[in-house]
């Protein structure tokens, strides 16, 4: 079994909800101990729509995610975790608030990854 080491929340959006995917990224980062990326205006990645990501520690998982689903007010969530390999933890790994979204899981490597929590 892999260890899980992290986790990354995308929240995805488009142009009608940019500035609630915003507010929603900016006030998790400020009520919690994690790294919030670049608002994407584009897709990036395996993501099919633009993104924010949020990279947070295994021990914020149980006070986050809740928070997530409660806060999330219609925007699709993509949860996974960070267990080293980019192509598992996007295909076998995912949990999905709101509607599952199409990844491009083609340039995702099963081999070691290291992210920065």
């Amino acid at each position: 079994m892999h260890r899980i080491k992290g986790y990354h929340a995308h929240v995805y959006f488009d142009a009608s909800t940019i500035d609630q995917a915003r507010a929603l990224c900016e006030q998790a980062a400020q009520r919690f101990p994690l790294k919030m990326g670049r608002v994407h205006e584009r897709p990036v990645g395996p993501h099919p729509d633009w993104s924010c990501q949020l990279a947070f520690k295994p021990a914020l998982f149980a006070e986050l995610v809740p928070w997530l689903m409660l806060n999330r007010q219609g925007l699709v969530v993509l949860v996974h975790p960070i267990t080293g390999s980019d192509l598992r933890d996007h295909r076998d790994y995912p949990m999905w608030m709101g509607e599952a979204r199409p990844l491009d899981l083609s340039d995702l490597s099963d081999g070691s990854v290291d992210y920065q929590l």
